[in-house]
């Protein structure tokens, strides 16, 4: 039931008394015609309320959570304490710099410790998300070319496994996309790239470990390829969980990167935000940056780079999100940076080992921080889709991976245990996939009706995507 639906009028949290000072109406032209829909709830109605939903919903805290490519792992509730301190939380972004050299000390870590997991020179916490990363990161090799009068450069390279932002970033920012495809192994065909890398390619994005899950053995030459046609390579770090501490982009060849705050960094996700998705670059990229970065030792100053490519957001970006990030990157230091994506890498392992004697993988070796299951046999065999394998998951407490993700394989289930998660659980996991898999050969009406233990049972996602109910129906009463 809606929050509208409890609603009875003459309900209330509170009584205001009258007001004692002189009272301000807006022009007559100005004011709403009718009154805005607020819900009239008691206090204990709005709070049992939001508690209802909260049970309803499946997060990290409620159990196995490994969601491809997005990296949902436990934040650490040191990472929340931190980040409440009044000296974090109780700023304004107006203040003089004066008043805030412990904020601003802040920033000048976290970009150094960032920059050394990454392997570039300077780093901006401006922009707010992953994508919103990408596009800053793409302005910065625009203006690159820019500066140097190449106006040729015309595309971006692409490979058909990137992150679905990759090419839709891209073309934000002005540029053509071209697709390179995987090669047998699923990274990227080296002669296909070769190939497409002319002089008119501004630069490729690229994610390494890739969405199937795989590092790519010929990255060196990659970037190179790029390099030698006068391009620049970004570089997606979307899955830098399977790697910091290890190999930074920065000696893989790449010039710049985004990184994700709230996957790597175990940050919250936003929902749309706060979130973070600071930006760095090697230094012959520095000057683009966009608004101010802190300069120097204490006492800090703000510095504006001289051919910054504007403001991407206002103020520095989601401060509080970058305390998290940096509180968790102090409390593991540099052995548990490593020691953390190890865990990542093992964990995936693990599961795909334990697995592959029942499920396709589709690149059946050692991967990285997460591995990809096709179920395309079983689906001809059975009529079990990777859809019904994930609805058959809810019912058994288990939040799906990605599906249907990456595109280049076919009813694909995307799995990324994190290294947050012990043997047991992984173990619980393993046993219920592979019920789930027994389940498909002997009862699959069983699977298709799945789930029905949650509050929400199958959806018609078809009827839900053609037909969208996005408005609440007040009534005619109601209308606004």
């Amino acid at each position: 039931m809606l929050v509208f639906e409890k609603s009875r009028p003459g309900r209330g949290c509170l009584e205001l008394p009258p007001c004692d000072v002189e009272t301000v109406g807006l022009p007559e032209g100005d004011r709403r015609e009718k009154k805005l829909h607020l819900p009239a709830l008691s206090e204990v109605e709005i709070s049992r309320h939001y508690t209802e939903l909260a049970r309803k919903t499946h997060g990290v805290n409620d159990g196995f959570y490994p969601l491809g490519s997005c990296t949902m792992k436990y934040n650490p509730r040191i990472n929340e304490a931190v980040a409440s301190l009044p000296g974090f939380a109780d700023i304004h972004p107006l203040q003089g710099e004066d008043t805030v050299q412990g904020c601003m000390e802040v920033l000048h870590l976290a970009e150094k410790y960032l920059c050394e997991i990454t392997g570039m020179d300077r780093m901006t916490f401006q922009p707010a998300a992953g994508a919103h990363g990408e596009f800053t990161g793409l302005l910065l090799i625009k203006a690159y070319h820019e500066s140097r009068k190449d106006s040729k450069r015309t595309k971006i390279l692409v490979p058909d496994s990137a992150h679905g932002t990759n090419p839709a970033s891209a073309a934000m920012a002005g540029y053509s996309v071209v697709t390179i495809p995987s090669n047998a192994e699923g990274c990227v065909d080296i002669e296909k790239l070769r190939e497409a890398a002319g002089a008119d390619v501004a630069g490729l994005m690229l994610t390494n470990p890739n969405t199937v899950g795989l590092f790519d053995k010929n990255i060196l030459e990659i970037t190179d390829i790029v390099h030698k046609c006068g391009g620049l390579c970004y570089y997606d770090g979307a899955n830098l969980n399977a790697v910091m501490g290890t190999v930074r982009p920065g000696d893989m060849g790449f010039d710049v990167v985004h990184l994700n705050l709230h996957k790597t960094f175990s940050t919250p996700h936003g929902g749309g935000g706060p979130g973070s998705g600071p930006v760095g670059c090697r230094e012959l990229l520095a000057d683009f940056l966009p608004s101010v970065l802190v300069t120097g030792e204490a006492p800090y100053r703000f510095e504006k780079p001289s051919r910054s490519i504007g403001e991407m957001k206002s103020f520095y970006g989601n401060f509080l999100v970058v305390v998290k990030a940096l509180t968790y990157i102090l409390t593991l230091g540099r052995e548990g940076i490593k020691e953390a994506s190890q865990n990542a890498v093992l964990n995936a392992n693990y599961m795909r080992c334990a697995l592959k004697d029942l499920y396709t993988m589709a690149y059946d070796e050692t991967c990285m921080h997460e591995f990809v299951m096709s179920l395309a046999d079983l689906k001809k065999e059975t009529g079990i889709s990777a859809m019904d394998i994930a609805k058959g998951l809810l019912d058994n407490g288990i939040h799906p991976p990605t599906m249907y993700f990456p595109l280049i394989v076919e009813e694909a289930l995307m799995v990324e245990p994190t290294e947050t998660e012990s043997k047991e659980t992984l173990d619980d996991a393993i046993q219920v996939f592979r019920s789930l898999y027994e389940m498909a050969k002997t009862d699959p009406e069983k699977l298709h009706a799945a789930p029905v233990t949650t509050p929400v049972t199958r959806l018609d996602e078809v009827e839900a995507a053609r037909h969208p109910v996005l408005t609440y129906d007040f009534g005619a009463e109601g209308e606004a």
